[in-house]
């Protein structure tokens, strides 16, 4: 927040210069560095006329309103221009690239990357849903498969019905679902089967089941078996289940027939911090898939502080964790040694298999291929000192993935094909080169810029770079930090968890269909008055379906929404339990969406709660609370952007009153260049965000601070503006954007630091 002293007010100043030197360096100091009244530093990302409104409404201490427009606007004019603003002190203090580590999901993704490439499954295809196969008896033989189809998912309440009738006896048979799952995040799952009967399923590992009630005994319905999976990875799926004459639900021996058995099963699953649901088609995919490693280490957080993450910071902690999941991975290596080696412990030549894989697990994991003298230090060295070749091997494997040229994927500097190969990988999928990359970068084609641009093309269309642009949109959202979400049953009887978990895989669903249309134009994410409702969310927001009905896109007519705006889940999340926020919805759209740097407030304050002002709407009171001056300097900006919601309750429902009023939902914005731009409601607020050059520029930023986890400046002081252009160009796509990104990014003039580290500079184009 800023503070200008009160002799700001001078009669005889000629420039801002000659007023903050004169009248304001004592308090605030000569660069705005901050002094002992007042040790925060003048810095922000208003611009000139929005830092003016803020001097002017603010200053001098117990005074506003008394400094003149035209020395407001000077003062204004001098402190952005000196050190304030973002360019100043990039100018003062030039951004640089650092020499960063793997962050976490790199280093996740990457592991499964390198292990992933010894394993050979089925080509994955788009189709959704699991191959589900119909027997006639209890067995699985082919020969008394009666029909096989797609199935959305796996939820058969059939009683005493026959699955297929007229070819299935409704008293005996068995069905086998097959395919994958694909996690919408990384984390561990619970995956619940509900049946009568005897079930088993695997996920992953195709070898041993998570749940395993082949042989029933007793009376339970309910099983549960736990996974670790990777966030964008498809893992092997399969369910069996069998249907005997016996059933739970059999009579005791008696003269009496006994009663028909009912059959039922439905697969469901508890995501991390969500309560169980059933497993959703868009999750589900016909083809099977290879295993995948995923790591179960704990590592401690990236950093964040500069709103991305970044690997900059090696701690006791991420070394400790890095140490535990090399070991973690060279024990998941050693445990199918003789399948990624290709020999088996008896044969001759086992020590040269053994030498020959570590060598290519070195290749992969280091991004290159080795010389002599990285296979001496990596591999032969280990062999030599150890009594036995699988001994080698385990020191060989823990050797590569502990080292920095595994963990630094930039420490050489190279700037060969192979380095271009690494670069895009990690700025596009978070992993390592598959097989194609290494390819075209082993016969040097990927300097050439048609076959560049073509396979960025082509990794853009993978399924790894829409994981790591769903993380992305998360994040921009500000919907990635909402676990601990819930509303009040009292103001919202009836709205639950479940419909908590149903909204966020609606958003998740509509923004994964934006990332798979053709022009992903940034313009229509505020488009649309379609929101993706289930059965059970359509009563809540005014649309008609079927109880159980799954998530489709339906119009919500005569209401004002507009794209992910307005979409409920964003308008949950950024509310209380039982009241709106103006201020957490202005906050979210002046930071995320306008790029507009917000410092926190000096001091936690809890809003002023309804009951002590009962006759007061949440605008008023939160207008009442921020009215002063140490309060406006920033709510003026953050209080007009989040009124503009106030048609939307705590769960994002269309309302026309509040507290028995009718609520306001007009707005304004000053924007940059000292226009003032007025909304009346959230169909012209996001009309704004559709056009406005901030908006454009912020999400751009965003987007290349996600990608290269490096300050967009550090490639240099026209980059912005590059990327801005570009992104006009490309009519908005953000695909196109991605692949801007990727290949700026190849190339820059800016240092490159990291303490004592090399500094090497990034492959050329």
């Amino acid at each position: 927040m800023l503070f200008f002293c009160a002799m700001l007010m001078v009669p005889c100043a000629t420039d801002g210069a000659s007023i903050y030197r004169t009248q304001c360096q004592s308090c605030h100091g000569a660069m705005g560095e901050g002094t002992k009244r007042y040790k925060k530093s003048l810095s922000g990302d208003l611009a000139v006329p929005q830092l003016a409104r803020l001097i002017r409404e603010t200053m001098p201490e117990g005074k506003p309103n008394t400094l003149s427009e035209t020395d407001a606007k000077a003062v204004a004019a001098f402190v952005h221009g000196t050190f304030y603003s973002t360019a100043a002190r990039e100018r003062n203090q030039p951004p640089r690239i650092e020499l960063a580590r793997l962050t976490v999901p790199q280093y996740r993704q990457s592991l499964a990357d390198l292990l992933g490439s010894f394993r050979f499954g089925p080509k994955q295809e788009p189709a959704e849903g699991l191959k589900g196969e119909y027997f006639k008896n209890r067995g699985f033989g082919n020969g008394d498969r009666v029909l096989e189809r797609v199935d959305a998912g796996v939820n058969l309440p059939l009683g005493v019905e026959s699955p297929v009738p007229g070819k299935i006896e409704p008293h005996e048979f068995s069905m086998r679902w097959t395919g994958s799952v694909v996690a919408p995040e990384t984390g561990d799952y619970e995956f619940i089967i509900r049946t009568e009967h005897a079930t088993r399923l695997w996920v992953n590992d195709v070898q041993t089941p998570i749940i395993d009630a082949w042989v029933k005994s007793g009376s339970d319905t309910e099983y549960k078996g736990s996974v670790r999976l990777l966030a964008g990875r498809a893992h092997a799926l399969r369910l069996e289940y069998s249907k005997a004459k016996q059933g739970v639900n059999d009579s005791k021996k008696t003269d009496k027939p006994s009663p028909p058995v009912r059959s039922s099963i439905a697969l469901l699953w508890r995501r991390p911090d969500m309560p169980p649901r059933l497993v959703p088609p868009h999750v589900l995919r016909f083809s099977s898939a290879a295993s995948v490693f995923v790591s179960s280490v704990a590592f401690p957080p990236d950093d964040g502080s500069l709103g991305w993450e970044r690997g900059s910071a090696i701690s006791k902690a991420w070394d400790q964790a890095a140490t535990d999941g090399a070991l973690e991975a060279t024990a998941a290596i050693m445990n199918k040694i003789d399948e990624f080696s290709k020999s088996k412990p008896a044969d001759a030549n086992r020590s040269d298999k053994l030498k020959a894989f570590c060598s290519l697990l070195a290749t992969r994991a280091f991004r290159r291929p080795i010389s002599p003298e990285i296979q001496a230090l990596y591999i032969d060295r280990n062999f030599a000192r150890s009594p036995d070749p699988e001994t080698g091997t385990r020191r060989a494997v823990l050797a590569i993935l502990k080292s920095p040229r595994f963990l630094y994927p930039e420490l050489e500097g190279q700037t060969d094909n192979h380095a271009i190969a690494a670069h895009l990988a990690l700025t596009l999928w978070d992993g390592l080169p598959d097989q194609a990359l290494n390819d075209l970068a082993a016969a040097g084609k990927l300097k050439q810029p048609d076959i560049l641009e073509r396979e960025t093309r082509r990794m853009i269309a993978d399924a790894r770079a829409r994981t790591k642009m769903a993380r992305f949109f998360q994040h921009w959202l500000r919907t990635d930090h909402a676990s601990d979400l819930g509303k009040d049953a009292t103001r919202f009887p009836g709205f639950t968890r479940d419909h908590l978990a149903s909204l966020r895989e609606s958003l998740e669903w509509q923004l994964d269909r934006f990332w798979s249309s053709e022009s992903t134009d940034y313009r229509s994410l505020f488009e649309g008055h379609n929101v993706p409702l289930d059965g059970k969310l359509a009563t809540f927001y005014g649309a008609t379906r079927p109880v159980d009905a799954p998530l489709a896109d339906l119009p919500l007519p005569n209401q004002s929404r507009a794209g992910v705006l307005t979409h409920p889940y964003v308008l949950a999340v950024h509310a209380y339990g039982s009241e709106t926020s103006p201020i957490h919805r202005g906050v979210f759209m002046a930071r995320n969406l306008l790029g507009v740097g917000l410092k926190p407030p000096p001091e936690a304050v809890a809003p002023l709660a309804p009951d002590l002002h009962p006759s007061l709407t949440t605008r008023q009171r939160v207008s009442l609370q921020t009215k002063p001056a140490a309060c406006i300097s920033c709510h003026s900006l953050i209080n007009p952007l989040g009124f503009t919601l106030e048609g939307f309750d705590a769960i994002g429902r269309v309302r026309t009153l509040d507290n028995g009023k009718q609520v306001d939902t007009s707005g304004a914005y000053l924007d940059r260049t000292g226009i003032n731009h007025s909304f009346k409601d959230p169909l012209q607020l996001a009309k704004f965000l559709r056009e406005s050059p901030e908006a454009h520029d912020a999400f751009a930023e965003q987007v290349f601070h996600h990608l290269a986890g490096q300050p967009v400046r550090a490639y240099g002081a026209d980059r912005p503006k590059a990327l801005r252009e570009r992104f006009a160009a490309d009519d908005y796509s953000v695909k196109k954007l991605c692949a801007a990104i990727a290949l700026a990014t190849l190339t820059t003039e800016a240092p490159r630091v990291a303490g004592s580290a090399p500094a090497p500079s990034r492959p050329a184009r």
